[in-house]
């Protein structure tokens, strides 16, 4: 077991102030800015402006509460997605195909059978992952996949109950489809949670290929989407309506273009999404219902190749902004709100796992504006692919080197 600490002397106290607007939009008890230059120094992609101060490069913060981080296993395959089981273990996805219980201690399980057949090409595999707010009733587990299909390949979400021994899923059935197949083995987003009302909240890729790519604009197709689906992957109840002949009933925003990571405000209940950008742009998004982030129009990235993409354009009316957005990408994956005071300045804070950044970002926010930017674990030269907090307020975050951290304060 590896263990690394990080010591901080503690740089005085912050003020309480608790911040609400006209729509009781109530998120934080007055964080701390951060004051130290951005921890970003490569030089950007572009020269695109950001619309408004600080949606790129904010001043840095630094964590001043004394946490340690620790290595609990690093016998994974290829982890992509977890959740929290009641009990407070960890079930884990392999991209390969396979589900595992880890316990916090790091004690691996053995592989769950009865999952469906995965396309685990590229950025395919057994992806997202969540269960049921009654999981100790009916034991049910929602998952996100690469499913082969005429045409190519899809995002896929099922859904099965977990036997009462944990070695299968019964029933395992696949209950949405976001079509159409693409020929194409990338940008399936794959990101999975359950909201408030017990309907599913999912996001799909446009798969990458410039064929697709205007998909994300297309309200026809589920590509490039957040959708919200019930139980049974029927469009929820409440869904925004969108113009268009067609439209369908499960989207719920448009305009993205590899969403891998989506999480709950813990007190707004506000639901926000990370997203892939093309060379520059990753954003991180307050995510609305009915409204449309921009990919393809507007991005602040460019092509691969150096080319521009489109006009090319940063804002267009009717397009939302990003919150936050990054050039260089750091490519933000799964993410998770910290929801407890053992690190008290961490209290409501963003924590986004970075693959090509190779490390774990955190964005403090207030009055959703991003006002501070950290970077932890950045040593450890490991791709983070998810991060979710544990019912013992401690993070958890796995990488694609196969760890699992668990990141706390030092006792």
């Amino acid at each position: 077991m590896l263990t690394s600490t990080r010591l901080f002397v503690l740089a005085g106290m912050v003020m309480a102030l608790q911040a609400c607007s006209k729509d009781n939009d109530i998120i934080d008890n007055g964080p701390q800015p951060g004051t130290g230059a951005p921890v970003e120094t490569v030089n950007p992609n572009t020269g695109y402006a950001p619309a408004f101060p600080g949606q790129t490069r904010v001043n840095s913060a630094t964590t001043t509460t004394p946490y340690n981080f620790t290595v609990l296993t690093s016998a994974l395959a290829s982890p992509w997605g977890m959740t929290v089981l009641p009990d407070g273990r960890l079930l884990i996805t392999e991209k390969e195909g396979s589900m595992r219980i880890v316990t916090t201690t790091g004690s691996v399980g053995n592989a769950i059978t009865g999952i469906p057949a995965v396309n685990s090409t590229d950025q395919g595999g057994l992806l997202g992952v969540t269960i049921d707010r009654e999981f100790d009733i009916n034991r049910m587990i929602y998952w996100v996949f690469a499913e082969n299909a005429a045409g190519g390949t899809l995002t896929a979400v099922a859904k099965g109950k977990l036997s009462a021994d944990e070695t299968t899923i019964e029933g395992a059935t696949v209950i949405y489809r976001a079509g159409p197949a693409a020929n194409s083995t990338l940008h399936y987003g794959g990101r999975i949670l359950m909201d408030a009302t017990d309907n599913l909240v999912v996001t799909t890729g446009e798969r990458s290929i410039l064929a697709t790519r205007p998909s994300a604009q297309d309200v026809k197709t589920s590509l490039g989407k957040i959708i919200r689906i019930n139980k049974n992957g029927g469009a929820a109840l409440g869904n925004p309506i969108f113009a268009g002949t067609g439209a369908l009933p499960e989207l719920y925003s448009i305009g993205h273009r590899n969403p891998q990571g989506i999480a709950f405000h813990p007190i707004t209940g506000a639901l926000w999404q990370s997203e892939h950008g093309p060379r520059g742009g990753d954003e991180i998004n307050r995510a609305k219902p009915g409204y449309n982030y921009g990919w393809p129009v507007i991005t602040y990235g460019i092509e691969y190749t150096g080319e521009p993409i489109g006009a090319p354009i940063q804002q267009k009316e009717g397009m939302e902004q990003p919150k936050y957005y990054w050039d260089p990408v750091i490519s933000p994956s799964g993410m998770t709100f910290y929801k407890n005071n053992r690190v008290p300045e961490w209290e409501n804070n963003l924590f986004v796992a970075a693959l090509s950044g190779q490390h774990i970002a955190r964005l403090v926010i207030h009055n959703e504006v991003v006002i501070g930017e950290e970077r932890l674990l950045g040593g450890e030269g490991q791709r983070f692919r998810d991060i979710t907090q544990g019912k013992d307020g401690a993070l958890y975050a796995i990488t694609d080197a196969g760890r699992l951290y668990k990141i706390d304060r030092q006792m």
